[in-house]
């Protein structure tokens, strides 16, 4: 893939837990990018955005939009494509949203670097943006096997070694 198929990335840093990683909004659009690279899938010049944000918000939106009122890593909500585009608009992927206590406790309780864990959420969150899932163990597979590709090409050893497949 070239760089005009990357999409337009914004990081919003929403929580001031976020400070304490000061290379956080770098590591996202390095991922980010990675994936649009990797993947065949046209997102040249679409947008999305990522929110960089804390346990208690993501676990409000995880309650009002999945039914699960306890916080999660990432969360991913692809945006819905008009069937006609106006001239000029960009195309909108969606947003995802990555919680930081979530994210720093599971590296800690994994054993990774914190940049290796965030990288991996937030190319989990763009491949549910461009049509990847996990509900079976087919999807899962293929999503798990973009994401170990993607991550490799940015030195990033597999984040699945050693665990059992969970859909």
């Amino acid at each position: 893939m070239t760089h005009s198929a990357r999409p337009i990335t914004e990081v919003v840093i929403e929580a001031d837990c976020w400070q304490a990683e000061a290379s956080a909004e770098a590591t996202v659009l390095r991922a980010i990018e990675a994936a649009a690279d990797a993947i065949d899938a046209d997102t040249g010049g679409a947008e999305l955005a990522v929110m960089l944000t804390d346990d208690d918000h993501i676990r409000q939106l995880n309650a009002s939009f999945r039914g699960k009122d306890k916080p999660t890593n990432v969360l991913s909500f692809p945006a819905a494509q008009p069937e006609v585009q106006p001239d000029g608009a960009p195309r909108m992927l969606g947003d995802i949203a990555i919680a930081y206590q979530t994210v720093r406790r599971e590296a800690d309780d994994e054993d990774k670097p914190f940049d290796h864990h965030l990288s991996h959420l937030a190319v989990h969150g763009f491949l549910h943006l461009v049509g990847y899932d996990h509900e079976t163990d087919e999807e899962a597979e293929e999503m798990e096997d973009a994401e170990r590709a993607i991550l490799a090409r940015l030195g990033i050893p597999d984040p699945y070694a050693g665990q059992d497949r969970v859909s």
